[in-house]
């Protein structure tokens, strides 16, 4: 009889008491309404925490949304970037019997790259910076509507 390795090694791994669990039939909200809280609104703290869902998952889709729009951007910032090499290269293979001429306008060609790049990251951060603020534009009003969803869940004094 050969020894189970998972067994040796761990002698609880074939036990694990949540493998039939059912999560489906669990139902949060008549548990805590069970519990019959003196002065809490079971009801409206599952609708505010649905609403905190809701905004979680609208802000997460404008930042996937924003990534997608970032990666496509950057590719083609990277496409045109090779074509504008390629030209740059054939046109100072052209100047190479003079070297004065191809020293400017090496000078010239890095300059050129060099504000082109910067205003490549310029409007790469921007695109950053325009879909993370929507996501927490999103998600601020939210924690303002749910400071005050609780204030008023709260017994009064």
């Amino acid at each position: 009889m050969t020894p189970n390795k998972s067994a040796s090694s761990n002698p609880f791994a074939d036990f694990n008491p949540f493998a039939n669990l059912d999560l489906s039939k669990f139902d949060f909200s008549k548990m805590m309404g069970d519990l019959k809280l003196p002065g809490l609104d079971v009801e409206a703290l599952m609708a505010a925490q649905s609403k905190n869902v809701e905004a979680m998952t609208a802000a997460n889709q404008i930042v996937i949304k924003g990534m997608q729009d970032l990666a496509k951007r950057q590719s083609e910032i990277m496409s045109q970037g090779m074509h504008e090499v390629s030209d740059m290269v054939q046109n100072l293979a052209g100047k190479a019997n003079n070297p004065q001429e191809l020293t400017a306008k090496q000078v010239e060609l890095s300059k050129q790259l060099f504000e082109k790049t910067l205003a490549n990251l310029r409007e790469l951060a921007e695109m950053i910076s325009k879909s993370s603020g929507e996501a927490m534009e999103i998600i601020n009003k939210r924690m303002a509507e749910s400071i005050e969803e609780l204030k008023a869940m709260m017994p009064a004094k």
